[in-house]
């Protein structure tokens, strides 16, 4: 961080975040607008105001992405379906790596997509979207600071006089603006606390995913146990560029981990991938609730079913058996 000039602003990233200034221009109206309400209902200017209107912000985000999220899983539930038939496509062209056969196989596959209405793309929507929103908050919080202090020119909703105000509000006795370098000693605390919560709820997202939402065919091999590696190397990543962040990107970047693994173990509990330990834990649950549902209803449930039905076939066999079937004649070839 230098204190005279936002290196963010030139090179390579000053030329990409121009180009994402209107999602940053959104951004600030948002987090302004909530704050102007939380100031309006009796919470102070400076303080934790500012802090909600972050955390709110994540929220709208989230919001935002859930629709595309559930489209997500329901392409990817249609793939999984489509499976076999992508398989049969691609052993019918195994081994053919001439031109025309592979046109021939993506022109297959993508009859087959467009037939049954999915998305290979579909799963990476809600990332790509993430994004460039993390990337503008980040840009937007750290270009905070020059703001108030006049080094850099209004953003947003964000004039002189409102990032002074943002600039102005400690949490947990530490400025929002300042990174782990800039803190005292109870502020490296507090920031080094807030830094591996974040990593926990990252790890913590991934590993359950790993632990009940992948097929138990996939859980053996070298692919899996490299799965599990990067379940414990992306976390430790993000340790490092964690303590380089101003303290209210890392108050961003903890709400959105912790969002999106509430949002994750949502998915593993009710969009469980067929196959998984979450699927059958699924199959367990909606067999106690309907059974609930019949006995609310004065039904039998599903198990005193299953012995009337298999009363029934037995009797329908034994009838069966009594009746003399009568032969058949050969029909007379002409």
């Amino acid at each position: 961080m230098n204190s005279e000039t936002f290196l963010l602003d030139s090179g390579f990233f000053g030329w990409l975040y121009k180009i994402l200034t209107p999602i940053e221009w959104l951004m600030t109206q948002i987090m302004v607008l909530f704050h102007k309400f939380l100031v309006l209902i009796g919470m102070p200017s400076e303080g934790v105001s500012w802090i909600l209107s972050i955390i709110l912000l994540v929220l709208v985000v989230h919001a935002c992405i859930l629709p595309i999220f559930v489209r997500q899983i329901k392409s990817m539930r249609k793939m999984q379906a489509l499976q076999p038939k992508m398989q049969h496509i691609q052993n019918k062209y195994k081994g053919k790596k001439d031109p025309a056969s592979r046109e021939a196989m993506s022109r297959e596959m993508t009859k087959l997509y467009q037939d049954n209405g999915a998305n290979p793309a579909g799963s990476c929507l809600p990332m790509l979207i993430q994004g460039p929103v993390f990337m503008c908050m980040f840009y937007t919080l750290s270009a905070i600071q020059y703001i108030a202090n006049g080094k850099r020119a209004p953003l947003g909703a964000f004039d002189k006089a409102t990032a002074q105000d943002f600039a102005n509000t400690s949490f947990f006795g530490v400025n929002i603006t300042n990174n782990f370098g800039m803190a005292s000693v109870s502020g490296k605390v507090v920031i080094g606390i807030f830094v591996a919560l974040m990593c926990a709820a990252m790890w913590f997202m991934q590993f359950n995913n790993m632990r009940k939402n992948l097929p138990r065919a996939q859980m053996e091999g070298q692919q899996y146990k490299m799965q599990q590696a990067m379940t414990w190397i992306f976390p430790i990543m993000y340790i490092f560029s964690g303590f380089t962040m101003p303290f209210a990107v890392l108050i961003y970047w903890l709400t959105n981990n912790i969002a999106n693994m509430v949002r994750s173990m949502w998915q593993v509990y009710t969009f469980p991938t067929p196959g998984s330990p979450a699927a059958e834990e699924k199959e367990v649950r909606d067999h106690e609730h309907e059974n609930a549902r019949r006995e609310r209803a004065g039904e039998i449930s599903l198990e005193e079913e299953e012995l009337v039905q298999a009363k029934e076939q037995a009797e329908h066999r034994e009838d069966q058996g009594y009746q003399r079937q009568q032969p058949k004649r050969k029909k007379r070839k002409k």
